[in-house]
């Protein structure tokens, strides 16, 4: 249904090739940004914003996430990658069925749009995806996701994550065929085998195969811990991205979650293939993984963009959080120019968008672009003095998700003054208690 939205008197931090900061007013027509000025005309639309005082940003773009494991909040404290995996995720992830993967997926997606995040890339398990689509389907967020890939058998693997090969291929592109480009255009499908250690090498061969015969991004993770390389290298006889290199799965459709532990070889590989790195910075320190030298790879144009990666290893998938941390964690070594505000917010922004390939669709707010943004109410005491601060440097250091106010997708208001629109509250917090205690029951996780 066509609708027209306009947003009056807002305070309009573009994104856009120079970084326009503007006062004025934004048009929204059906899905995307009609117009962007002062004193816009008012006649025709449908609903008027009046946004004095607030600051509309473009929606943050977050390209590692776990919408599955949203429901394991909590279980996975205090533990390394490895052991992280085997003693809780894993366990928990094979006790998922079809209504509680439903119900992890809703309840990340209501924490993403109520803290402004618009456009997610994320890897759900080995089985029930169609729900997680499900979910992304009636809440309205835009998303890459697919199921996770895991066809190589292990003790420490549960058996209901372990896959055979054509099987895990099957059923990724049967899902691919249903749900990519679906709602025009708003959920993507993403190839996701989880990582070099759990996938067999004919698998990975025909995801870097289908990637190009069907123009469909790869997500997985690499060299995220040490220990993991060291697997993939008695495995394979080489360092994770030389491996990925070697079997054809760099390219500029491959979004890497982590790259903590890189070589310059291997750097030089991600530069030069166009693969993207989605940076977790929340994440790695929580797991106790290290931090990837994001400073380094932006001086040398490595794609970089922010994801918060799960619940439980992160404890929330907020935005600002990892901004503040990205910004942080590298001054110590690199100085305190080293990231900035604005780095810190393109990569939350524009870079997310080219990581997906959508940098002429979302990550600005420019005409003939998508409607994906978010409103914030930075007239706090914890944001003030505005007089004479950079606005993003008040988004990056001092504003938090309880500053947003709105959040809009492809024109579509999802949560409308903090009240969501398209998640309800009350029955998903009700039913994510009543599955985690179903999933806890069937599957006992380790102490």
């Amino acid at each position: 249904m066509s609708q027209t939205i306009l947003i009056r008197n807002a305070q309009i931090v573009t994104m856009n090739a120079l970084e326009d900061i503007i006062q004025g007013d934004l048009l929204i027509k059906d899905d995307r940004i009609e117009a962007i000025g002062p004193n816009l005309d008012a006649a025709g639309a449908d609903r008027v914003i009046d946004a004095t005082g607030r600051t509309v940003i473009p929606g943050f773009i977050q390209t590692h996430i776990h919408l599955c494991q949203t429901l394991f909040r909590g279980k996975g404290d205090d533990l390394e990658l490895l052991d992280w995996l085997r003693k809780r995720i894993w366990p928990l992830e094979a006790a998922h069925d079809e209504e509680s993967l439903y119900y992890s997926a809703m309840l990340g997606i209501g924490e993403l749009l109520q803290s402004g995040t618009t456009t997610i890339v994320d890897m759900e398990t080995v089985h029930h995806t169609d729900s997680a689509f499900q979910a992304i389907s009636k809440s309205g967020i835009r998303a890459l996701s697919g199921k996770v890939m895991m066809d190589r058998k292990g003790s420490d693997i549960p058996l209901p994550l372990q896959e055979e090969t054509a099987d895990s291929l099957q059923e990724s592109v049967d899902l691919m065929e249903k749900w990519h480009g679906h709602d025009n255009g708003r959920i993507r499908y993403a190839f996701s085998p989880r990582f070099v250690i759990s996938c067999t090498d004919e698998l990975l061969r025909e995801v870097a195969r289908l990637s190009e015969q069907h123009n469909v991004n790869v997500h997985t993770h690499a060299s995220e811990n040490q220990g993991e390389i060291e697997l993939v290298e008695q495995m394979t006889g080489m360092r994770n991205i030389e491996y990925l290199d070697h079997i054809g799965l760099a390219s500029d459709r491959l979004i890497l979650a982590h790259c903590i532990w890189l070589s310059d070889n291997e750097k030089r590989i991600i530069r030069d293939r166009g693969v993207h790195v989605s940076h977790c910075p929340g994440s790695n320190m929580k797991l106790a993984s290290g931090f990837a030298d994001v400073p380094e790879m932006l001086d040398t144009s490595i794609s970089v963009s922010l994801g918060a990666d799960g619940a439980p290893c992160n404890n929330n998938l907020d935005m600002f959080n990892e901004m503040r941390l990205a910004a942080l964690i590298h001054k110590p070594r690199h100085g305190p120019t080293a990231m900035n505000a604005r780095s810190v917010f393109r990569m939350a922004t524009i870079g997310g968008a080219r990581a997906v390939g959508m940098e002429h669709e979302i990550g600005s707010l420019e005409v003939g672009k998508k409607a994906d943004l978010a409103i914030l109410n930075l007239n706090q005491f914890h944001t003030f003095p505005s007089y004479d601060v950079d606005p993003i440097s008040r988004i990056v250091y001092s504003a938090t998700r309880a500053d947003v106010e709105t959040t809009i997708v492809g024109g579509r208001i999802l949560m409308d003054k903090g009240v969501m629109l398209t998640v309800d509250k009350e029955v998903t917090l009700h039913e994510a208690d009543r599955s985690i205690k179903r999933l806890l029951k069937r599957s006992p996780i380790q102490a």
